[in-house]
């Protein structure tokens, strides 16, 4: 079993990080990332009417997403720490990633940028592209091409998207209230219209702190594999302007052949 993680964790030394999900941003392996980066630069979401789930709260729903409205309406930036947690079920094992998270409105669009700390590692979303920087190995770049607006709808998902705009891309479920690192939140389901998305996670569950309209934790679920990725926020403050200094991507050299 030991050589069996082994060989996981030589996997994700490999991994990339991808925009999917309010998510921003989540590790994903070598082989799941091109999978994630079909599903998402690779369909465009229909303008359609979100279904409510039957058991849900309407009225608790309603005015949850008229907060996030809200918070979309007056967003500029903002800045979290974060813990992401990828759990692999075959052998029973869980991987962290931790660091800074930022996010600004540039014009119409949204840049993004993850400073992960531990293991060391920087991922910038600008201009359509998804650049990786890590020690050894450089910067990596992955285009999102014609669908940068679907790219950015799921990196904002929860960090200044709108509310409504849930319901066109998701069938939404209220779950209730949940209280993370003692903030009482409104727990989501979200289940995606795209095939190609639920091939990749087949449900989202997102926690809402209710009074500022933001997610506090997101957990996202693969299909069948029992294994899912954990992202959790804390001390994220709203700001009017972060400093273009912080979206630069630090200079790690690729490793020389030997």
């Amino acid at each position: 079993m030991s050589r069996v993680r082994a060989g996981w964790k030589r996997v994700r030394c490999r991994a990339t990080v991808l925009a999917i999900g309010c998510f921003a941003l989540l590790p994903l392996t070598a082989s799941s990332q091109v999978a994630a980066l079909a599903a998402v630069a690779g369909f465009h979401f229909p303008r359609l009417h979100g279904n409510l789930q039957p058991d849900s709260d309407p009225k608790a729903l309603e005015k949850l997403l008229a907060q996030m409205d809200e918070t979309a309406a007056n967003f500029r930036a903002l800045q979290a720490n974060f813990v992401w947690e990828q759990y692999t079920k075959v052998v029973e094992d869980k991987d962290y990633q931790k660091g800074t998270i930022y996010y600004r409105r540039q014009g119409k669009g949204i840049e993004m940028m993850a400073d992960i700390t531990d293991p060391q590692k920087a991922v910038l979303f600008r201009d359509g592209k998804v650049q990786v920087a890590q020690p050894n190995v450089g910067v990596t770049t992955y285009e999102a091409g014609k669908n940068r607006e679907t790219v950015e709808s799921f990196l904002v998902l929860g960090f200044g998207g709108s509310g409504h705009d849930l319901m066109q891309q998701f069938d939404v479920k209220y779950l209730g209230v949940e209280t993370v690192d003692g903030v009482k939140t409104a727990k989501l389901e979200l289940v995606s219209k795209s095939d190609r998305v639920r091939k990749v996670f087949d449900k989202i569950w997102l926690w809402i702190d209710p009074a500022r309209g933001i997610s506090l934790q997101q957990q996202f679920f693969e299909p069948s594999s029992g294994n899912y990725r954990l992202a959790t926020y804390t001390n994220v403050q709203f700001k009017q302007k972060i400093d273009d200094s912080v979206f630069k991507l630090p200079n790690y050299p690729a490793k020389k052949p030997s």
